[in-house]
């Protein structure tokens, strides 16, 4: 599991690859992304969640997002970022 902290940025792309990497090795499958404690996500933000979404799938992984609020719901609905993870319910502060 990847738990997002703070601003989802530029900032966070080492931070976020190094995460990734570590949860796909971890194997299982399945890379669950956790935005209960994520503050803010960004246009780029959102870019290296699709970068992550490619890495994925060209290692045959399933990308599950938990904990995010009804804002970035719909946000990753608008972008049709859930048509490529499974989105779980519960919002975040659930």
């Amino acid at each position: 599991m990847i738990h997002l902290v703070g601003d989802v940025d530029a900032t966070a792309e080492d931070t976020l690859a190094a995460a990734f990497e570590r949860a796909a090795a971890a194997g299982g499958g399945t890379v669950v992304l956790d935005f209960r404690r994520a503050d803010y996500i960004n246009s780029t933000g959102i870019a290296l969640i699709v970068g992550l979404l490619g890495k994925a799938r060209a290692q045959d992984l399933e990308v599950r997002a938990t904990g995010l609020s009804e804002h970035y719901r719909e946000i990753f609905e608008i972008t049709r970022l859930s048509d490529f993870m499974t989105i779980e319910e519960g919002s975040a502060g659930a």
